[in-house]
């Protein structure tokens, strides 16, 4: 259905919005009346799905294999190498299978509440060049299925564009093309990308599996410090505001429903992502904190974990921490010292400190639920079975004291 038509049937539906924060806005409850937000005191506690929607070969080597992509780097690459046909059923196999129902569950046994879902503006497959574009196809029903899951499971669910037209940053396989430079700083992107944004808005606010998403970013990880990150924030983010308002707006959604629009809040380095937007109402932030490439900061465990603890990321309000891990820097991260099957508690007391500074903002998200890797530093679900997280969020103590 075009977005139009989507407009036209939001004031049937506005029920199933859903306030991005469900502590102070609404309520969200799974199915059998639990609110997992009581046990965090309000406070997002995620992962992303990494590699569900947007693959990175890094991620699932054999599982990249396996679909028949061999040695290409990203997905434009590999249906470009496939062809169409092929490509689409080797990603809605893997669609399917690398993010499950009880997935989901396992992270709500974990105490997660929330997770954030990237997938690329191909999703909206009618934005795609059919001559000169190659994505997979087929996956807005698997993003409903997967939704539908933790909605069901009372999750919190904060929609992604990791993948923008022409690629926001060059070279990297979570924008789903390998690109040579930047493309996406110009007028006709921008345009593609706010017909995804109001199509999505659309999407979640008519669509019962979307009923728990509550937060809509509109570009993860744009370029740092230059003219064209001024360039978006003069004309992309004011247009994502109005464009996602006006499509609520004309649906009759309350405002108390509103999807929080999230943005890189300014210690991301691309400037202040407030500079040129009029009202605020229901803006958020994201924030990516990888010490692995903090070169600032002494390679070593006392300094990682005092940097952790005294980590201040009070920047704009409210931020959830999108994107972190426990990765550490290449030279050492598979040397004895780092090795986390025997620096177990190590890593369990860097996790806590990493917790701790992120829930004096409004939560985090892990990066990433589940990776092929053998290396629980940058897998949730591993780290839990390697000893490294608790299964119980509750039972984390304070390191920073």
């Amino acid at each position: 259905m075009g977005v139009f038509s989507k407009v036209a049937a939001l004031g049937a539906f506005a029920s199933l919005a859903t306030a991005w924060l469900p502590e102070t806005n609404k309520q969200i409850q799974s199915s059998d009346g639990k609110n997992l937000f009581s046990s965090s005191s309000g406070k997002i506690r995620g992962v992303n799905l990494g590699s569900q929607f947007i693959f990175e070969p890094w991620i699932g080597e054999s599982e990249w294999q396996s679909m028949g992509c061999g040695d290409t780097g990203s997905e434009f690459d590999c249906v470009s190498s496939l062809g169409q046909d092929a490509a689409n059923s080797a990603f809605q196999k893997h669609w399917d299978s690398w993010t499950t129902k009880d997935d989901i569950s396992e992270m709500v046994s974990y105490g997660l509440n929330t997770i954030r879902v990237p997938v690329g503006y191909w999703l909206r497959e009618d934005l795609v060049y059919s001559d000169s574009e190659h994505f997979p196809q087929g996956g807005l029903d698997y993003v409903k299925k997967i939704c539908g899951w933790a909605s069901d499971a009372g999750m919190y669910i904060i929609m992604d564009l990791h993948g923008a037209p022409g690629a926001q940053t060059p070279s990297n396989a979570f924008t789903g093309q390998l690109a040579p430079g930047p493309g996406f700083y110009v007028d006709y992107q921008y345009e593609r990308a706010l017909k995804f944004l109001e199509w999505m808005t659309g999407l979640i606010h008519t669509v019962d599996e979307f009923r728990n998403v509550g937060m809509l970013e509109v570009v993860n990880e744009p370029v740092q410090d230059d003219d064209k990150a001024s360039s978006m924030r003069e004309n992309y983010y004011p247009k994502a505001f109005d464009r996602i308002r006006a499509n609520e707006t004309n649906g009759g959604i309350d405002k108390n429903d509103y999807l929080h629009i999230k943005m890189m809040d300014e210690l991301w380095g691309s400037g202040d992502p407030n500079e040129h937007i009029d009202d605020l109402y229901y803006a958020a932030y994201d924030d990516h904190r990888y010490l692995k490439w903090d070169t600032s900061v002494d390679v070593s465990h006392d300094s990682y974990i005092s940097e952790s603890c005294s980590d201040n990321r009070d920047s704009n309000t409210p931020t959830i921490v999108g994107e972190w891990s426990l990765a550490v820097p290449d030279d050492v991260e598979s040397s004895s010292d780092w090795d986390p099957s025997s620096n177990t508690d190590f890593y369990a007391k860097w996790f806590a400190a990493q917790v701790h500074s992120y829930e004096k903002q409004q939560g985090w998200v892990f990066w990433t639920w589940k990776a092929q890797l053998d290396d629980p530093r940058w897998s949730y679900q591993d780290a839990v079975k390697a000893g490294v997280i608790p299964k119980d969020l509750g039972s984390l103590q304070d390191p920073c004291n």
